[in-house]
């Protein structure tokens, strides 16, 4: 046993608003300079749809993550012979019209254009250029399903639907759309790392948060073919690499990152988890049928004492531990088997987990006739206009998941290898939670049908209330359980290498003056 600390974060899909504060937040601090702004290190997609850059869950396509290889597992576009084949052209790589061309507008236009007969207007200019251009797409250019036959229809997860269920989904009145807020993972066993021929990518010892050294960085471009989630990206101006640091300066002083900080709807979740750093290369060899068990599995259960005593012998702090038994992310992935990773058949272990979206939010909704109601009323006694019943029997509630607007295998095609059982259990539990919910509030349904439902899925009216909080009343401190930073180790580790310099990139520099000398 090999146990150690990783930063992991759970964004609750139920909750985005889709309003990209987050990117704007992030935008505005990380990726306002030349050279990124193509950049969106937080972005915000709609599903169904290709999102950013295009088609990016197409591996046939980008050749990113890990594939089996034998027994054991192989870069799938990357690696030292892929490389060196691929070092004077790559194919893999997703050019700038597979993300956009930043582009701004000619605002003094409005105001020194000479008088005329005609309104000015403001042109279009690229920002990599500074020509004028036609602007074809955005980061959001498929935002709510606009433009729906160009990018909500070549959605990568409807490949395996059928075209019957395909069709079904864009029927008018069956059509739906969620929100996929997306940064960089953080993996517990990252593709980007290991196909860096630099050696600039590296884990944190401390927290797992994955960063790349701008010193280092020889711009081979072997990470962002390699990263399966394309959250690795070139900044052609500085000739490095760049990607989400997970705001890193702002968790070593307490504070959350800027994109959770700034979250409207209070869909994310950070916290420390404990795992087993010798099972990672077992678990990413993993046969499709075991692979999210097993990464689930390896995160470890922070109240064991075999647990505790193998993290401390391995320099884990106390605070971290008991960050780890505090932490709102455990409970999700863990406690509850709530959330589930983002495309698990990369093989990359990610440390950021999604509770899917629950659509749609009635439980159910059938039609019924006057001559049924009396029979109906015995066990609900609440009727929609038109004749709408909702009904939360037990097998009308379960029943109703094959029919929902979103078929189970495009959400377990995104959240669980197509496994459409690991993501019906996760809705179960969600519509359990608010039956029970509805039960305590309103009152139309019997506390005896609600303990029942909530039975039927592994939880009890304590569980459920503890769910209900951290999803809807939660508090700031709730949220975020963000261990203590130990500077002063990392000082005596600079002074050991005897590097008293240092260097984070992005021009900040941390010297003797800088470590409070």
């Amino acid at each position: 046993m090999n146990i150690r600390s990783q930063i992991s974060m759970v964004f609750h899909l139920d909750k985005c608003i889709g309003c990209h504060t987050c990117s704007i937040a992030c935008k505005n601090i990380w990726t306002d300079r030349k050279g990124a702004e193509y950049m969106w290190w937080n972005n915000v997609e709609t599903k169904p749809g290709t999102g950013y850059p295009g088609k990016w869950e197409d591996q046939e396509i980008y050749k990113g993550g890990w594939e089996k290889d034998g027994t054991g597992i192989a870069l799938k576009g990357a690696g030292k012979k892929k490389g060196l084949a691929n070092i004077f052209h790559n194919p893999h790589l997703p050019v700038i019209d597979d993300y956009y061309e930043p582009f701004t507008y000619k605002y003094l236009d409005l105001i020194e254009s000479p008088a005329g007969d005609d309104q000015p207007t403001a042109r279009p200019i690229s920002m990599i250029t500074g020509e004028p251009m036609d602007i074809k797409m955005g980061p959001n250019w498929d935002d709510d399903l606009s433009g729906t036959p160009d990018y909500a229809r070549k959605d990568p997860n409807l490949l395996k639907l059928s075209p019957a269920e395909q069709q079904a989904m864009f029927q008018l009145e069956r059509m739906a759309f969620f929100y996929l807020p997306r940064i960089c993972n953080h993996c517990l066993n990252p593709a980007c790392v290991a196909a860096c021929p630099s050696g600039a990518i590296y884990k944190r010892g401390e927290d797992g948060v994955v960063l790349i050294n701008q010193d280092v960085c020889r711009a081979w471009r072997m990470c962002v073919t390699a990263c399966p989630y394309k959250k690795s990206y070139y900044n052609w101006n500085s000739g490095k690499s760049e990607k989400c640091i997970l705001c890193y300066p702002r968790i070593e002083a307490g504070y959350a990152p800027a994109c959770m900080h700034s979250c409207v709807g209070r869909i994310r979740y950070l916290g420390v988890m404990l795992y087993d750093a010798d099972q990672i290369e077992r678990v990413a060899s993993s046969d499709d049928g075991s692979l999210i068990q097993n990464h689930l599995d390896i995160i470890q259960d922070p109240f064991d004492p075999a647990v505790i005593a193998s993290a401390k012998a391995n320099g884990v702090a106390d605070s971290t531990i008991h960050a780890a038994q505090y932490s709102p992310t455990y409970k999700f992935v863990k406690k509850w088997g709530l959330a589930l990773p983002l495309h698990p058949e990369f093989r990359t272990l990610p440390m950021l987990f999604y509770v899917p979206p629950l659509l749609p939010v009635m439980a159910s909704l059938s039609k019924v006739d006057n001559t049924a109601q009396s029979q109906k009323m015995n066990d609900i006694a609440k009727y929609w206009p038109d004749n709408w019943l909702y009904d939360t029997s037990t097998e009308e509630l379960w029943g109703t998941l094959e029919q929902a607007r979103f078929p189970l295998e495009y959400m377990a095609n995104m959240f669980s290898a197509g496994k459409t059982s690991w993501v019906a259990d996760r809705l179960k539990k969600l519509m359990a939670v608010r039956i029970h919910r509805r039960a305590v509030t309103v009152g139309d349904i019997s506390a005896e049908k609600a303990a029942k439902v909530l039975a039927d899925t592994g939880l009890d009216a304590r569980t459920a209330e503890d769910i209900y909080y951290l999803t809807a009343l939660a508090k700031f401190d709730d949220r975020f359980v963000i261990p203590a930073a130990h500077r002063e180790q990392a000082i005596e580790m600079l002074e050991f290498t005897g590097d008293v310099k240092g260097s984070t990139g992005f021009g900040f520099k941390g010297g003797t003056a800088g470590r409070g000398a």
